[in-house]
């Protein structure tokens, strides 16, 4: 079964559950800072969305520099935001291990 698009009601309904996400529209999805005291701070939790990621086979677009980690959550084969990355961002905002 193909993965469906959030339609703008569903997504306004999904962020207010996730208020420190925010849409990007350019990019069709959600995006989200974490910064961290250092390195090894973000370097590990990277490594805790990775597990996570790999389990839902949903993987993050993300960058890190030194203490920040930026990741925008977006579902290609929907063209957009889907169910999975509203699920991906709970699970990713559940790890307690950092200081967004």
């Amino acid at each position: 079964m193909a993965v469906q698009r959030l339609d703008n009601d569903a997504r306004d309904a999904a962020l207010k559950q996730l208020p420190e996400w925010t849409y990007d529209a350019s990019a069709g999805g959600i995006t989200r800072q974490f910064e961290f005291a250092d390195f090894c701070g973000a370097f590990a939790f990277m490594t805790h969305v990775a597990i996570l990621a790999e389990k839902a086979d949903h993987h993050p677009e993300w960058s890190n520099v030194y203490n920040k980690v930026d990741i925008l959550l977006t579902t290609h084969d929907a063209d957009g935001l889907s169910q999975r990355d509203i699920d991906l961002a709970r699970k990713i905002g559940a790890i307690d291990d950092h200081s967004a």
